[in-house]
């Protein structure tokens, strides 16, 4: 999912059969992602590649697009 917008990622995944997801500011500033669209996925838990249960807990780690 990284390099995604985050809403597109979060639909990616939810696609695949994945509803456990949350979601982290990645520059470490705590923000809230109200708008998912404004943001860009720049890490996620388990890794990109990594085979995961359906009910695994998924963490997309995002930055504001620009920065």
């Amino acid at each position: 999912m990284v390099g995604l917008n985050h809403q597109l990622a979060q639909d990616t995944m939810q696609a695949a059969g994945f509803y456990y997801l949350t979601e982290e500011d990645a520059t470490g500033q705590g923000r809230l992602l109200i708008n998912d669209r404004n943001w860009v996925v720049v890490s996620q838990q388990p890794a990109g590649g990594t085979r995961a249960a359906a009910d695994a807990k998924i963490v997309l780690r995002s930055k504001k697009i620009g920065e």
